[in-house]
């Protein structure tokens, strides 16, 4: 499949293309794991966690895949901004498909272990044997342990390289699974030397986490759409492009005040730079152009940049002044 047109620089472009390989190597390899998870699964509500969240963990490769395409297409009379922002609604789907799943799991592992289940593993005739069920369901689980520590390390990173949130997101999801994996062996281990109560403790402990994790990139992913101010890929803290912007304009000598707004459309900012010019110095159109060359050419990621001139900054803008 040929990877999507965008306005990369060439490492940009390079990461990406990984990006896309690497989700399709998610989507195969969970579909392996959901098919063997499921013959195996049993009665033991921790197998039962991992294979809704195996499930559940295709929503962001496939929301990443479909999201790379559609930003690629150009501005249309009605969508002037483009499509960038396909990137923040991916990140929605991601986190509400992480809340969602950690819900169902909670609940369904609190009230098994109120009532006091005690899930039944039976024996299975492999090869003329008698084999225990829950021999079977560790080896699965343990197989599905190092490719999502894999994925979620090279994810993680062409995150941050690629500032894309569902990336991210994914790279969480990731987690997860590998930690689903460790959690059901130890379920089903704590069943086998007769902790019934071991399955069910462990199916909460993965769902809590699974449940956090979803809110942190659902409530990540609303503020975006919410034009927050620009964080990091991560959201721990602001993106330094804004400060980058409000340094560059201050220097230029026809300008008295700056204060700069950036808006997150998933991959790309939008920036918006508010100025006061000089008194008796307006600037001329060259002027203005070049301001927004030097601005763009700061980070690949200021795709789209404004520069207005006004009177006075607004009020909920930090102001810059030339020092």
């Amino acid at each position: 499949m040929n990877p999507p047109q965008l306005p990369l620089p060439e490492a940009q472009a390079h990461a990406l293309k990984r990006a896309i390989r690497i989700e399709w190597a998610t989507i195969a390899f969970l579909a392996v794991a959901i098919t063997m998870v499921y013959l195996v699964m049993g009665n033991s509500q921790a197998m039962k966690a991992a294979w809704i969240e195996d499930l559940l963990s295709l929503a962001p490769p496939l929301a990443f895949l479909l999201a790379v395409r559609l930003m690629a297409k150009p501005p249309t009379e009605t969508y002037p901004y483009g499509f960038f922002r396909s990137v923040g609604v991916a990140h929605l789907v991601a986190g509400v498909a992480l809340f969602a799943m950690g819900a169902f799991l909670l609940v369904e592992s609190v009230i098994g272990l109120a009532r006091g289940d005690r899930p039944p593993i039976g024996s299975v005739e492999l090869f003329g044997q008698t084999v225990w069920l829950g021999w079977l369901m560790m080896v699965a689980m343990a197989l599905t342990i190092p490719l999502p520590i894999y994925f979620g390390r090279v994810k993680m990173q062409l995150a941050e390289q690629l500032h894309n949130k569902v990336l991210y997101a994914d790279a969480d999801m990731n987690k997860a699974d590998w930690m689903t994996a460790v959690g059901s062996i130890v379920g089903v281990a704590g069943i086998g030397i007769g902790l019934w109560w071991a399955d069910a403790v462990t199916a909460t402990l993965i769902a809590t986490s699974i449940l956090w994790d979803g809110v942190k990139n659902t409530r990540a992913a609303i503020t975006d759409l919410m034009d927050t101010r620009a964080t990091t890929f991560d959201d721990y803290s602001p993106h330094p492009d804004a400060a980058l912007v409000d340094e560059v304009l201050a220097h230029l000598p026809w300008v008295a005040q700056v204060a700069t707004r950036v808006r997150d459309q998933g991959q790309f900012f939008h920036v918006e730079a508010f100025i006061v010019p000089t008194r008796g110095r307006m600037p001329t159109l060259e002027q203005v152009t070049e301001a927004t060359e030097e601005c763009t050419a700061l980070d690949w990621k200021i795709h789209d940049m404004v520069i207005t001139l006004v009177p006075e900054l607004p009020a909920q803008l930090a102001v810059t002044s030339p020092v």
